[in-house]
C-alpha cells in the first residue's frame, strides 16, 4: 500500500485461518487501521488482492457513531448482517400492501424461505442478547440512535458488528468508550468465537486475553507471529538481547530461546487452542523472532517533595449535571500512599469527580480537601481545550510550565527529544498535533510540575502501546500519590493499590486490594446476590 511516495508496506502474504484471533500491532501511523480498510474492501491496495472463502461474510466495527441516527437500536444491530435486514425489511413492506397481489404471495414466500435459511425468526432474540449482555436494557431496544448517549451507541454498534456469526470479524479498537464489565464479556465472547477475528487495540489485557497470534507492522512488512502480545513483546526483546550478545555460543542462545517458549507455552490463553498454540511456539527458531524498531518516551514523574500526614478528603459532594445527579454526596479519604483508580459503568461520574477534586468544577454541595503539603497536576479526559487558539510551537507551548533554569531551549529540546519530539518536530504548532502527541505533550508539563499528586482521567487514550507501557511503568515507580480512571485492564491491575467504585446510586465502595482481587469479589458477590433474589 502506497501514498504518493510514502510506502506502508509491500509483498504482504497473509493467510488467516478460523478458530485464531489475530491481533495488529505497530507504531502510531504504521498502517494498522489502513491494513483492515483494505481487508473489508474500503481501501484498494495499490497491488494485491484479498479473498475470502465461498459464501464468506466479513463484518466490522463502525467507526461513525452518528452513522444510524434515524434507525431503532433493535434495526441498526440486524443490520449487521445486511442481506438478512433487506430481506426483512423488503418482506414486511409486501405485508403491509393493501393490494396484495399473487405475485405478492409467490414473491413474499420466496422471502421466507431466504429469511428462514439465514436464520431470520432468531434475530431478534440474538440481538437483543447481545444488547443486553452489553448493558442496553430492552427497554431501550425499540428507540432511535439518537436518543442514546455515545457509549450507549458504541454498544450498539459493536452488537451489529458480532450479529449474525460473521465468518471474518474485524475490529478496530474495539474496547474504545466501553466500561470494564463490557470489555470482559467481549474478551468472553470472543475467546470462545469459532470463525476469524482480527483485532487492533491498544489494550494490552485485551490483545492477551483474545489473541491467538500478532500481526507486526514494522519495517514495512506485516509479519505474523504466534502468541499473546506479551509473547511477541518478550520475544522482540529476546531477538534484541540475543543479536546484541554476538559473541555467545549458538547453543547458549538456542537454549535461552527454547526456555522462554518453554514458560510462554506452559501459559498460553485460551484454553481450547493451548495445545496447537504449544505445538506452533515450539517450532519456533531462533530466525523467526526478530527485534522491534519501536521507540519508546522517557517518562519520570519526580516529586520535589513527599506528603504529609494528610492526602485527600471528600465530604458529602453531589453534583447535577442538566438535570441528571450524576453525583450523590460522595464522601471517601485517601492515604498518602495511595495509588487510586477510579471505576464506574459511568463516565460521566468519573470524570465529573475526577474534575471536582482537581478543581476544574465546583461541586453542588459538599467539600474537598486536599492536604497542605500536596501539590497537584491533572491530565483531563479532553486535552483539547489545553491546545486549541494557540498557534504555540511544542516548545514555546512547553516553556510556560517549565521552572526557572529548565526553560532554555537546550534544555526543552533534550526534554522533548526523550518523549519523541525530535528535531524540527519541536518547532510544530500545537494546534496541529495528532492526539497521542497532544497527551505526549501534556505528560511533559506534568513531569516538568514536579508535583506529588498525579490526577489522570484515561490516560492511556490515543497513545500506542509504547508509550502506554512507558506510562504505566513510570507510575508504578513514583514514589508520590495518583489517583486515576482508566479502562485498560493491565495498567489498573499493575498500578492501583486499591479501588474505588462509583455506583449508579452515587454510593462510593473502597477496596484495598488489587483490580483482578476486586473482580473476584465482585462476582462472587452478584452470585450470592443471585442465589438469594
Amino acid at each position: 500500500m502506497q501514498f504518493g511516495t510514502r510506502k506502508l508496506y509491500e509483498d504482504i502474504n497473509l493467510k488467516f485461518t478460523p478458530g485464531n484471533c489475530y491481533g495488529v500491532i505497530g507504531a502510531n501511523g504504521a498502517g494498522k487501521s489502513t491494513f483492515l480498510k483494505i481487508i473489508e474492501g474500503d481501501l484498494k491496495p495499490t497491488t494485491g488482492t484479498v479473498s475470502l472463502g465461498p459464501n464468506e461474510r466479513m463484518s466490522s466495527l463502525n467507526q461513525n457513531h452518528f452513522a444510524f441516527e434515524d434507525e431503532t437500536v433493535m434495526d441498526t444491530v440486524i443490520r449487521g448482517h445486511e442481506k438478512l435486514y433487506e430481506i426483512m425489511k423488503e418482506k414486511d413492506a409486501l405485508y403491509a400492501k393493501a393490494d396484495f397481489t399473487d405475485e405478492d404471495g409467490m414473491k413474499a414466500a420466496e422471502l421466507e424461505g431466504e429469511f428462514a435459511e439465514l436464520d431470520g425468526w432468531n434475530a431478534e432474540v440474538e440481538a437483543n442478547q447481545l444488547l443486553q449482555a452489553m448493558g442496553i436494557d430492552e427497554s431501550m431496544h425499540q428507540l432511535k440512535m439518537s436518543e442514546l448517549t455515545e457509549p450507549q451507541k458504541v454498544k450498539v454498534l459493536l452488537g451489529q458488528a458480532l450479529f449474525g456469526n460473521p465468518d471474518i470479524l474485524l475490529l478496530d479498537e474495539p474496547t474504545n468508550g466501553l466500561d470494564v464489565q463490557s470489555i470482559a464479556w467481549l474478551e468472553n465472547f470472543l475467546a470462545d468465537y469459532q470463525n476469524t477475528v482480527i483485532v487492533v487495540s491498544h489494550d494490552r489485557h485485551f490483545l492477551n486475553q483474545v489473541c491467538t497470534h500478532m500481526c507486526d507492522v514494522d519495517f514495512g512488512k506485516i509479519t505474523l507471529f504466534v502468541g499473546n502480545y506479551d509473547f511477541w513483546m518478550e520475544s522482540s526483546a529476546l531477538a534484541t538481547k540475543l543479536r546484541s550478545s554476538s559473541n555467545e555460543k549458538k547453543e547458549e542462545q538456542i537454549k535461552e530461546l527454547q526456555d522462554f517458549i518453554a514458560r510462554f507455552s506452559a501459559n498460553a490463553s485460551k484454553s481450547k487452542q493451548a495445545t496447537s498454540r504449544k505445538k506452533q511456539l515450539e517450532k519456533i527458531t531462533l530466525d523467526d523472532i526478530k527485534p522491534s524498531s519501536r521507540k519508546y518516551p522517557f517518562i519520570q514523574f519526580t516529586p520535589d517533595r513527599e506528603i504529609g500526614n494528610d492526602l485527600l478528603r471528600v465530604d458529602s459532594v453531589s453534583k447535577t449535571i442538566e438535570g441528571v445527579k450524576v453525583l450523590d454526596n460522595i464522601t471517601f479519604t485517601l492515604r498518602p500512599e495511595d495509588k487510586t483508580a477510579l471505576i464506574s459503568r459511568s463516565d460521566l461520574a468519573t470524570t465529573t469527580l475526577m474534575q471536582i477534586i482537581s478543581g476544574e468544577m465546583l461541586p453542588d454541595s459538599g467539600t474537598v480537601t486536599w492536604g497542605q503539603t500536596t501539590s497537584q497536576t491533572y491530565l483531563p479526559r479532553d486535552i483539547n481545550g489545553e491546545f486549541e487558539n494557540s498557534n504555540l510551537t511544542i516548545l514555546d507551548w512547553l516553556r510556560q510550565f517549565a521552572p526557572k533554569g529548565e526553560d532554555d531551549n537546550t534544555f526543552l529540546r533534550g526534554f522533548l527529544g526523550k518523549m519523541l519530539f525530535s528535531g524540527e518536530d519541536v518547532l510544530r504548532e500545537v494546534n496541529v498535533l495528532s492526539g497521542g502527541e497532544k497527551v505526549r505533550s501534556m505528560l511533559s508539563k506534568m513531569m516538568l510540575s514536579k508535583a506529588n499528586v498525579l490526577l489522570m482521567d484515561d490516560p492511556t487514550n490515543h497513545l500506542d502501546l509504547e508509550s502506554i507501557t512507558a506510562l504505566n511503568d513510570s507510575l508504578i515507580a513514583f514514589t508520590g500519590a495518583i489517583v486515576f480512571t482508566s479502562h485498560d485492564h493491565e495498567f489498573i491491575q499493575t498500578i492501583a493499590n486499591h479501588i474505588i467504585e462509583v455506583s449508579d446510586k452515587g454510593v462510593v465502595e473502597r477496596s484495598d486490594t488489587k483490580y483482578d482481587d476486586f473482580l473476584a469479589h465482585k462476582v462472587v458477590q452478584e452470585q450470592v446476590a443471585e442465589l438469594y433474589k
